[in-house]
């Protein structure tokens, strides 16, 4: 297992040893020791989601407040995925900057989203899976959200295509609307 912190600290892309033979391949998806001797994390994950998404869709940007608060464990199982984290802790040295980085199935990599961070995808093949592990419960008054194509955040989205937005994704405020609110 390799393990490689981003820009944004505490937020680390995690690539699997994949053996492979004639037969396929084995990985290690997750070991909670191993993961938390890496990453200096003390997680401990209570929650797996999947979703299935066609090529085009775009997720988030997504995350819970307060004691309701999510650390993510995300990868893909089948496609491919621009996977966005953006600092929101508001005394950190990289608030408000981002991480991107294509998920896929073919490398198996993972990526740590700590605590006070929003979270999106972008879908670039049909039929994708993907997959997270979460440190706290879904809660519906908690979930909360920045748009995706805020100018302050700047992030490129590999958008060469229209995407496809949830009605409650093309609601959601701009970064500074949201600071607003708090």
């Amino acid at each position: 297992m390799k393990v490689e912190e981003t820009n944004l600290e505490g937020c680390f892309v995690i690539t699997p040893s994949v053996f492979e033979d004639s037969r396929g391949f084995f990985y290690e998806s997750f070991n909670h020791k191993k993961f938390n001797e890496f990453t200096g994390a003390d997680v401990h994950f209570v929650q797996d989601n999947v979703s299935k998404s066609t090529k085009g869709v775009l997720r988030g940007l997504h995350f819970q407040i307060d004691e309701h608060a999510q650390a993510k464990l995300v990868k893909v199982l089948s496609g491919k995925v621009l996977d966005v984290a953006v600092d929101l802790r508001p005394n950190s040295k990289t608030f408000g900057k981002h991480f991107s980085i294509i998920l896929d199935a073919y490398k198996h990599q993972h990526l740590f989203i700590p605590r006070g961070f929003a979270h999106g995808f972008h879908v670039l093949e049909d039929n994708t899976i993907f997959s997270y592990k979460c440190d706290n419960y879904y809660c519906k008054p908690a979930e909360r959200g920045v748009f995706y194509n805020d100018e302050q955040l700047k992030i490129d989205w590999k958008i060469q295509e229209n995407i496809i937005l949830s009605s409650k994704d093309k609601e959601l405020p701009t970064l500074k609307k949201f600071l607003l609110e708090i």
